[in-house]
Protein backbone atom coordinates (compact mmCIF):
# COMPACT_ATOMS: atom_id res chain seq x y z
CA UNK A 1 0.00 0.00 0.00
CA UNK A 2 2.96 2.28 0.66
CA UNK A 3 4.08 2.16 -2.98
CA UNK A 4 0.55 2.82 -4.15
CA UNK A 5 0.24 5.92 -1.98
CA UNK A 6 3.55 7.21 -3.34
CA UNK A 7 2.38 6.60 -6.90
CA UNK A 8 -0.84 8.46 -6.18
CA UNK A 9 0.99 11.30 -4.51
CA UNK A 10 3.21 11.97 -7.50
CA UNK A 11 0.54 11.23 -10.09
CA UNK A 12 -1.93 13.67 -8.60
CA UNK A 13 0.66 16.21 -7.55
CA UNK A 14 1.24 16.81 -11.25
CA UNK A 15 -2.39 17.73 -11.58
CA UNK A 16 -2.16 19.89 -8.46
CA UNK A 17 0.63 21.98 -9.94
CA UNK A 18 -1.56 22.80 -12.91
CA UNK A 19 -4.61 23.33 -10.72
CA UNK A 20 -2.70 25.70 -8.45
CA UNK A 21 -1.58 27.76 -11.45
CA UNK A 22 -5.22 28.15 -12.51
CA UNK A 23 -6.64 28.90 -9.06
CA UNK A 24 -6.53 32.60 -8.18
CA UNK A 25 -7.48 32.01 -4.54
CA UNK A 26 -5.49 29.64 -2.32
CA UNK A 27 -7.07 26.24 -1.84
CA UNK A 28 -8.08 25.32 1.67
CA UNK A 29 -6.24 22.44 3.30
CA UNK A 30 -7.94 19.20 4.26
CA UNK A 31 -7.73 17.79 7.74
CA UNK A 32 -6.62 14.15 7.84
CA UNK A 33 -9.77 13.27 9.79
CA UNK A 34 -11.91 14.66 6.96
CA UNK A 35 -10.69 11.90 4.64
CA UNK A 36 -12.87 8.81 4.65
CA UNK A 37 -11.49 5.52 5.93
CA UNK A 38 -10.62 4.15 2.48
CA UNK A 39 -8.74 7.33 1.56
CA UNK A 40 -6.82 7.23 4.83
CA UNK A 41 -5.82 3.61 4.17
CA UNK A 42 -4.72 4.48 0.66
CA UNK A 43 -2.71 7.51 1.80
CA UNK A 44 -1.42 5.94 5.03
CA UNK A 45 2.23 6.63 4.16
CA UNK A 46 1.43 10.35 4.02
CA UNK A 47 -0.27 10.54 7.44
CA UNK A 48 2.77 11.79 9.39
CA UNK A 49 3.56 14.57 6.92
CA UNK A 50 -0.04 15.38 5.93
CA UNK A 51 -0.30 18.59 7.98
CA UNK A 52 2.92 19.95 6.46
CA UNK A 53 1.80 19.37 2.86
CA UNK A 54 0.68 22.47 0.94
CA UNK A 55 -3.13 22.77 0.83
CA UNK A 56 -3.16 22.32 -2.95
CA UNK A 57 -1.24 19.06 -2.62
CA UNK A 58 -3.66 17.85 0.06
CA UNK A 59 -6.59 18.68 -2.23
CA UNK A 60 -4.99 16.92 -5.18
CA UNK A 61 -4.16 13.82 -3.17
CA UNK A 62 -7.66 13.66 -1.67
CA UNK A 63 -9.26 14.02 -5.12
CA UNK A 64 -6.80 11.55 -6.60
CA UNK A 65 -7.53 8.98 -3.93
CA UNK A 66 -11.26 9.37 -4.62
CA UNK A 67 -10.62 8.74 -8.31
CA UNK A 68 -8.35 5.78 -7.57
CA UNK A 69 -11.02 4.17 -5.41
CA UNK A 70 -13.55 4.38 -8.25
CA UNK A 71 -11.22 2.85 -10.85
CA UNK A 72 -11.55 -0.68 -12.11
CA UNK A 73 -8.53 -2.98 -11.77
CA UNK A 74 -7.80 -2.48 -15.49
CA UNK A 75 -7.92 1.31 -15.12
CA UNK A 76 -5.55 1.06 -12.15
CA UNK A 77 -3.11 -1.00 -14.22
CA UNK A 78 -3.18 1.63 -16.96
CA UNK A 79 -2.58 4.39 -14.40
CA UNK A 80 0.34 2.52 -12.86
CA UNK A 81 1.86 1.90 -16.29
CA UNK A 82 1.54 5.60 -17.18
CA UNK A 83 3.20 6.54 -13.91
CA UNK A 84 6.01 4.05 -14.56
CA UNK A 85 6.59 5.65 -17.97
CA UNK A 86 6.49 9.13 -16.41
CA UNK A 87 9.21 8.21 -13.91
CA UNK A 88 11.44 7.06 -16.77
CA UNK A 89 11.28 10.45 -18.52
CA UNK A 90 14.03 13.00 -18.14
CA UNK A 91 13.18 16.31 -16.42
CA UNK A 92 13.26 18.01 -19.85
CA UNK A 93 10.82 15.49 -21.32
CA UNK A 94 8.50 15.94 -18.34
CA UNK A 95 8.60 19.70 -18.75
CA UNK A 96 7.77 19.43 -22.46
CA UNK A 97 4.82 17.17 -21.64
CA UNK A 98 3.58 19.60 -18.99
CA UNK A 99 3.77 22.44 -21.52
CA UNK A 100 1.93 20.40 -24.16
CA UNK A 101 -0.75 19.46 -21.63
CA UNK A 102 -1.16 23.11 -20.64
CA UNK A 103 -1.50 24.16 -24.29
CA UNK A 104 -4.11 21.41 -24.80
CA UNK A 105 -6.08 22.57 -21.77
CA UNK A 106 -6.17 26.10 -23.18
CA UNK A 107 -7.64 25.01 -26.53
CA UNK A 108 -11.29 25.64 -27.32
CA UNK A 109 -13.51 22.55 -26.95
CA UNK A 110 -13.86 21.98 -30.71
CA UNK A 111 -10.08 21.86 -31.18
CA UNK A 112 -9.74 19.48 -28.25
CA UNK A 113 -12.36 17.23 -29.84
CA UNK A 114 -10.54 17.35 -33.18
CA UNK A 115 -7.27 16.35 -31.52
CA UNK A 116 -8.98 13.51 -29.67
CA UNK A 117 -10.48 12.28 -32.93
CA UNK A 118 -7.09 12.41 -34.63
CA UNK A 119 -5.59 10.45 -31.76
CA UNK A 120 -8.37 7.83 -31.99
CA UNK A 121 -7.66 7.43 -35.70
CA UNK A 122 -3.94 7.07 -34.98
CA UNK A 123 -4.66 4.47 -32.30
CA UNK A 124 -6.80 2.51 -34.76
CA UNK A 125 -3.85 2.10 -37.15
CA UNK A 126 -1.76 -1.06 -37.11
CA UNK A 127 1.67 -0.82 -35.50
CA UNK A 128 3.22 -1.01 -38.97
CA UNK A 129 1.08 1.90 -40.22
CA UNK A 130 1.98 3.96 -37.16
CA UNK A 131 5.69 3.28 -37.69
CA UNK A 132 5.44 4.39 -41.35
CA UNK A 133 3.57 7.52 -40.32
CA UNK A 134 6.14 8.38 -37.62
CA UNK A 135 9.00 7.78 -40.06
CA UNK A 136 7.39 9.99 -42.68
CA UNK A 137 6.86 12.76 -40.10
CA UNK A 138 10.45 12.54 -38.87
CA UNK A 139 11.78 12.84 -42.41
CA UNK A 140 9.85 16.06 -43.06
CA UNK A 141 11.50 19.43 -42.74
CA UNK A 142 9.92 21.88 -40.26
CA UNK A 143 8.37 23.73 -43.21
CA UNK A 144 6.85 20.52 -44.59
CA UNK A 145 5.46 19.68 -41.17
CA UNK A 146 3.91 23.12 -40.88
CA UNK A 147 2.29 22.79 -44.31
CA UNK A 148 0.93 19.34 -43.37
CA UNK A 149 -0.56 20.78 -40.19
CA UNK A 150 -2.12 23.67 -42.10
CA UNK A 151 -3.59 21.29 -44.70
CA UNK A 152 -5.01 19.15 -41.91
CA UNK A 153 -6.62 22.19 -40.31
CA UNK A 154 -7.95 23.45 -43.64
CA UNK A 155 -9.42 20.11 -44.68
CA UNK A 156 -10.38 18.25 -41.51
CA UNK A 157 -11.36 14.64 -41.85
CA UNK A 158 -14.67 13.41 -40.52
CA UNK A 159 -14.57 12.20 -36.94
CA UNK A 160 -13.48 8.63 -36.44
CA UNK A 161 -16.35 6.36 -35.49
CA UNK A 162 -16.52 5.87 -31.77
CA UNK A 163 -16.11 2.36 -30.59
CA UNK A 164 -19.25 1.06 -28.98
CA UNK A 165 -20.17 -2.20 -27.41
CA UNK A 166 -21.84 -4.68 -29.74
CA UNK A 167 -25.59 -4.89 -29.33
CA UNK A 168 -26.77 -7.35 -26.73
CA UNK A 169 -27.99 -10.64 -28.16
CA UNK A 170 -31.51 -11.57 -27.38
CA UNK A 171 -32.08 -15.10 -26.20
CA UNK A 172 -33.79 -17.17 -28.84
CA UNK A 173 -36.79 -19.14 -27.98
Amino acid sequence: MNKLAWILAVWFALGAATAQAEEPAPMPGIEWDMLDEEQQQLLESQKESWESLPPGRQQAMAEGSERWLTMTPDQRKVAQERFRKWRELSPEQRQRLRQRWQRFRELPPEKKDALRDSFRRYQSLSEEQRARLRERWQQMTPEERQRAIQRRQQYPRPAAPRQTAPPARRPSG
